[in-house]
C-alpha cells in the first residue's frame, strides 16, 4: 500500500504542477507531452488525467488519517 501512496502522490503532484502551469502561463503540460494543443485531448492524456483523478481518491484516505491524527507537542 506504501508504494500505491508513493505512485498516488507523484500523480496528484504532476496534476498540481499542470494546474499551476494553466493558471500562471495557460500551459497545459499533459498537452503538450501527448502531442496535442490547450483544451484538446487523446487516448493518452485522457489516461494521465484519469490515473491523476483516482489518485486524488486514493489519496483521501491518507488524508484522513493525517487530519484525525493527535497532535503531538513540539519542543
Amino acid at each position: 500500500m506504501r508504494y500505491l501512496n508513493a505512485v498516488a502522490l507523484l500523480l496528484v503532484i504532476v496534476g498540481a504542477v499542470n494546474w499551476l502551469l494553466v493558471g500562471i502561463a495557460g500551459v497545459d503540460l499533459v498537452a503538450m507531452l501527448t502531442g496535442d494543443t490547450f483544451g484538446e485531448t487523446n487516448p493518452i492524456s485522457t489516461l494521465i488525467y484519469v490515473l491523476v483523478g483516482i489518485s486524488g481518491l486514493i489519496l483521501l484516505p491518507v488524508l484522513a488519517r493525517w487530519a484525525t491524527a493527535p497532535q503531538t507537542a513540539s519542543a
